[in-house]
């Protein structure tokens, strides 16, 4: 958020604001118990008045973080747990685990949940594609066991490294922009990344975590206790059908906005912004959620009221998840607009190292301090743009820094980034066993990018 107010306190004053609130709030929530959301809020506020936050900025800078994470969260959630609810309680989750099971057998199950991910996270940004994933996820850890997050943790790293590493997600295509990187080799090349590191980090670190910290399913997305219609329950294909929906709708979407910015199509044409708004995240979920109250409800013999009834119960146990990453959302909107990020970034901008390795420097930097993965990467390509530009790289070269950028923005999820509240109200952990689970993975995703982002950068560099 834009403010008419100029930050005074140096470098120094701003980072060791942004490592205390960070420290105050792991104190609050995890020693004295303080519930998350209210943690959050008060962290927030202490931190907006000790960067200097005029006081009559307050509200409007906290709004803005909080309002602009739950555009883009609450719509999501909210369907994604109807939705959830409906497959849960007609029977459908469990015909398609019988399924998986049947296919790909009781050990492999984590596997074909990750490698579904993958398909589903080329064209689907991570909090939708995970949303839409999750009642399968605690379908299958309800009927083999093991805790929830030896399923769910080489999923969620698959929905991750693609939103990380392989356009057409914002992140990547922002920086492949920034710096002159090919799209299509980014693509490529994002691949031969994203998939050695999601089978290590996230598959084979998923099962490993899974064994040590065996966690009940949660009941969030059930609206309460499992339950299930024994009678009459749909078959695991028209189950697929409907998960299908939306994410060919979004993919539709992505394949209209690549065809547009190539000059395909004409994008001032009004057909165009239509279909676009019908293949939007929020509008393909709400399609979905029609046609399956139809296909699992009235379809087979349930009425309007059950169906009615059914959803509004759905709404209710996500309710704290919203608030919860919203209020993730405000911290982090706290931080950048007190100049935390910008000040961080002066920092390291001369810091003299081969600009592949600064690249993967300042994007880590910048997550750690703000949070969001899109920004930071955002930000760093536009710090090195002007090395990068001076510069003599071949196409494989600019892709390779493009992916070390990247890597770095997916380091260290922690309480100020959104998506760490997300995924840890979701599996149903406190702070600390997020920190020791979700953090972890993303990190070890991060340095094993960046690892293999350095080998091709060398091969390209031996090559040329």
């Amino acid at each position: 958020m834009e403010l008419d107010w100029t930050q005074t306190l140096g470098a120094g004053p701003l980072l060791g604001i942004a490592a205390g609130a960070v420290a105050l709030l792991l104190v609050l929530i995890i020693w004295l118990r303080v519930h998350a959301f209210l943690a959050l809020v008060t962290v927030s506020v202490l931190t907006a008045f000790a960067t200097g936050i005029p006081a009559e900025h307050l509200i409007p800078v906290i709004s803005s973080g909080f309002g602009s994470t739950l555009a883009s969260v609450a719509l999501l959630v909210g369907l994604g747990a109807m939705l959830g609810r409906l497959v849960e309680v007609s029977g459908g989750a469990k015909a398609l685990t019988d399924m998986l099971i049947a296919k790909f057998g009781e050990d492999r199950a984590p596997l074909a949940l990750g490698v579904a991910s993958l398909i589903f996270g080329f064209p689907i940004f991570f909090d939708a594609g995970l949303v839409v994933m999750l009642p399968i996820i605690f379908a299958v850890a309800r009927r083999l066991g093991g805790g929830v997050l030896k399923y769910a943790l080489p999923a969620a790293g698959a929905f991750s490294v693609m939103h990380i590493y392989v356009p057409p997600h914002p992140g990547p295509v922002a920086a492949s922009s920034l710096l002159g990187a090919d799209v299509g080799l980014v693509v490529a090349l994002g691949l031969l990344v994203a998939i050695p590191t999601w089978y290590l980090t996230s598959y084979l670190y998923g099962l490993w975590a899974g064994k040590r910290i065996e966690l009940p399913v949660p009941d969030v997305l059930s609206g309460g206790p499992q339950t299930e219609d024994a009678e009459n329950p749909p078959r695991a294909r028209t189950v697929i059908l409907l998960l299908l929906l939306p994410l060919v709708m979004i993919f539709f979407d992505t394949g209209l906005n690549t065809a547009g910015t190539a000059g395909w199509v004409d994008t001032e044409a009004p057909w165009f912004s239509v279909a676009r708004a019908l293949g939007s995240t929020p509008i393909a979920l709400l399609i979905t959620v029609f046609v399956a109250s139809y296909v699992l409800g009235e379809r087979r013999g349930r009425t309007r009221d059950w169906v009615e009834d059914l959803l509004n119960n759905a709404l209710g146990p996500v309710c704290a998840i919203i608030l919860i990453t919203g209020a993730g959302g405000m911290f982090g909107g706290v931080l950048r607009t007190s100049g935390i990020g910008d000040a961080l970034s002066d920092a390291l901008s001369g810091i003299g190292l081969p600009v592949i390795v600064a690249g993967f420097v300042i994007a880590t930097a910048l997550r750690v301090a703000q949070g969001s993965a899109t920004v930071a990467l955002t930000a760093a390509a536009g710090l090195v743009q002007p090395v990068v530009g001076a510069g003599d790289f071949n196409a494989v070269q600019l892709a390779a820094i493009v992916l070390a950028l990247a890597a770095g923005s997916v380091m260290a999820s922690h309480v100020n980034d959104s998506g760490f509240w997300l995924v840890g109200r979701f599996l149903g952990m406190d702070v600390k066993t997020t920190l020791k689970t979700w953090t972890v993975m993303e990190t070890t995703i991060g340095l094993m990018g960046f690892g293999l982002a350095c080998a091709i950068y060398g091969i390209a560099t031996l090559a040329s």
